[in-house]
């Protein structure tokens, strides 16, 4: 399926209603180019959560907000490569373990190399406007 988000705001609208509906344990793999929106998606998931600010963790990581509906875990692999994803040992976000389960979003999820299960797939592609 392909949904037209034509610009920031629907990008964001689409996120805000994502985490309006999405039950703990979700885990959203979001994929694209730089700058296709995939950072805008995730602050509208923060807002529909009740987050107010969501910053890209592209130099932390992995940023933690708890204080929504559900805590979000927002990962960002840009930086990584398949081996030190690895290391990260995210799965303790999805699974549950260590961490209050929540919803996870990660960004340039084609660096990991173990999937979890059941996740929903996101390929964010440019439009004409600039994200």
């Amino acid at each position: 399926m392909v949904i037209d988000l034509p610009n920031a705001q629907a990008t964001q609208a689409l996120g805000e209603a994502l985490g309006q509906q999405l039950l703990a344990g979700s885990v959203l793999l979001l994929k694209g180019d730089l700058g296709s929106g995939k950072t805008t998606l995730v602050q509208g998931l923060g807002r529909g959560l009740g987050i107010a600010d969501i910053d890209s963790p592209t130099f932390t990581l992995i940023n933690e907000y708890t204080e929504g509906r559900l805590p979000l875990y927002h990962i960002d692999l840009y930086r990584l490569s398949a081996t030190e994803t690895d290391a990260l040992f995210l799965e303790i976000y999805w699974e549950g373990t260590e961490v209050e389960p929540g919803i996870v979003a990660i960004e340039w999820s084609d660096r990991l190399s173990h999937l979890p299960p059941n996740p929903i797939e996101l390929t964010l592609s440019y439009s004409s406007e600039v994200f």
